[in-house]
């Protein structure tokens, strides 16, 4: 169960779909339907990415039935991202390996928070987190670069003031709607760091286990499967051929050092401890299979992280000279806030004003006992969106508090104006795509549905 909410859930993650398609989908034999230059769309394809959207409705308790339009508008949709790659092609837009190792990151880091922990994840898929990324890479690569053609076409587009004030004049003054209380917030972030118990303890552990291995002859799958704490382990810890660069830098140089059979020095990542042993090289291609085994989550440091807080939090209330965002530049430990001295972002909108009904719970409840603006909570306990750290502290501060109001355009231009201007981009984006059509070779393998194509 945990599984199919997984991929219900994530399904734009996956590369084949492990759903059988809807029963109400075409039978028909596979064949292609269109294509994009040389690119070919395949009918199962369009299929299953239905078959899924009707699924993911019926998880989010909506009925979707199947029909022809629905069926089409995908086809359309699935053109669109092919065109939007040929013009990258056209016009040199890459993605860096780098790049697709941040996304991949942070969209992990998104299922991990779905599944509960990285080891619900590999039992829910049956890989290795390593692995999971191998899978996705390519999939994963054409998205973004088809969304980065999109943000290049975005940015070329802007708006005036007074294109703004003309489309928020024309919404009826009876139907404005209330905009809720919102606030601006700013944290500083702590992660426990192992104790130096728990963290020696794992680490003699995985010594002891190369030992095993090296000078008593038992088998290193033997071990992977029974002590193993990743998804491989079921599988005696081996990993697919994959690139250097695709792996974190510790394992792949370690790796790389070894010859096929060898086995190397236990070897520390973000992951735990690792003992790996190459299977083949292929160029800059490694097979590998390893055991895992992660410093116990439950004996961590929290007392010093606390203390760490607390800390700054008495030197930020009783020096003026000293500023929250500096603070956080300085000390935070959340890698997506610390860079903007803290501050938190609406993650639907990504503007900073953000409704108190889209808070996550555990900094509603400290809102709530905010009685002021400039206002610094005591450290309180979250679980980041980190797929390395299990749980963090942090202190927060009210920025801002707007009360709730019927939408003005004094007090929510920006809001208003990204309205405005999402609706002119999306607008002229579509008038873009469809001249795209006459730029790159497109060609139907069915009969078209005009009602669809001309949206």
């Amino acid at each position: 169960m945990r599984y199919l909410k997984l991929i219900l859930l994530l399904s734009f993650l996956t590369p084949v779909s492990v759903f059988a398609q809807q029963k109400n989908s075409p039978q028909s034999a596979d064949k292609i339907v269109a294509l994009v230059n040389d690119q070919i769309i395949l009918k199962s394809d369009i299929d299953q990415s239905v078959s899924d959207y009707i699924r993911q409705a019926s998880f989010n308790q909506q009925n979707v039935p199947f029909t022809k339009e629905l069926w089409y508008s995908f086809l359309e949709s699935e053109i669109d991202n092919k065109l939007l790659l040929e013009k990258a092609k056209i016009d040199s837009v890459t993605i860096s390996d780098e790049q697709v190792n941040q996304q991949m990151d942070a969209r992990v880091s998104q299922l991990i928070q779905q599944a509960g922990s990285e080891q619900a994840l590999e039992d829910a898929f049956g890989k290795s987190i390593i692995q999971l990324k191998a899978d996705f890479r390519d999939n994963f690569r054409q998205q973004m670069t088809a969304n980065q053609m999109q943000q290049i076409k975005f940015s070329e587009i802007q708006i005036t003031r007074p294109e703004v004030k003309e489309f928020f004049e024309a919404i009826p003054k009876d139907s404005l709607p209330t905009i809720p209380e919102q606030v601006a917030l700013s944290h500083i972030v702590k992660l426990p760091k192992a104790k130096t118990d728990a963290k020696d303890a794992s680490l003699k552990f995985a010594e002891s286990l190369r030992d095993s291995v090296l000078n008593h002859g038992v088998a290193f799958e033997e071990l992977a499967k029974r002590h193993g704490m990743d998804g491989s382990s079921e599988r005696g810890g081996q990993l697919p051929m994959m690139g250097l660069n695709e792996l974190v830098s510790e394992y792949s140089a370690a790796a790389a050092a070894l010859q096929p059979g060898q086995i190397s020095e236990v070897v520390e990542t973000e992951f735990g401890f690792h003992i790996i042993r190459l299977d083949e090289r292929v160029g800059n291609r490694i097979k590998t299979s390893h055991i895992l085994i992660r410093i116990d989550a439950e004996q961590l440091d929290d007392e010093t992280a606390i203390q760490e807080l607390t800390t700054i939090r008495d030197s930020l209330l009783n020096n003026e000279n000293i500023t929250f965002s500096g603070m956080a530049i300085r000390n935070s430990e959340d890698p997506s806030t610390a860079k903007s001295g803290g501050k938190i972002v609406d993650v639907q909108s990504g503007e900073r004003l953000i409704p108190l009904t889209r808070l996550d719970p555990s900094l509603y409840r400290i809102v709530l006992l905010m009685d002021e603006v400039g206002s610094i909570s005591e450290p309180k306990l979250f679980n980041p969106n980190n797929a390395n750290a299990g749980k963090a502290y942090r202190i927060v501060r009210l920025d801002r508090q707007i009360p709730e109001h019927v939408a003005s355009l004094d007090v929510d231009y920006q809001r208003i104006k990204n309205i405005a201007l999402q609706q002119k981009q999306t607008r002229i984006f579509q008038k873009w795509l469809r001249e795209l059509r006459e730029e790159i070779y497109v060609e139907y393998r069915i009969p078209k549905l005009e009602s669809v194509v001309a949206r």
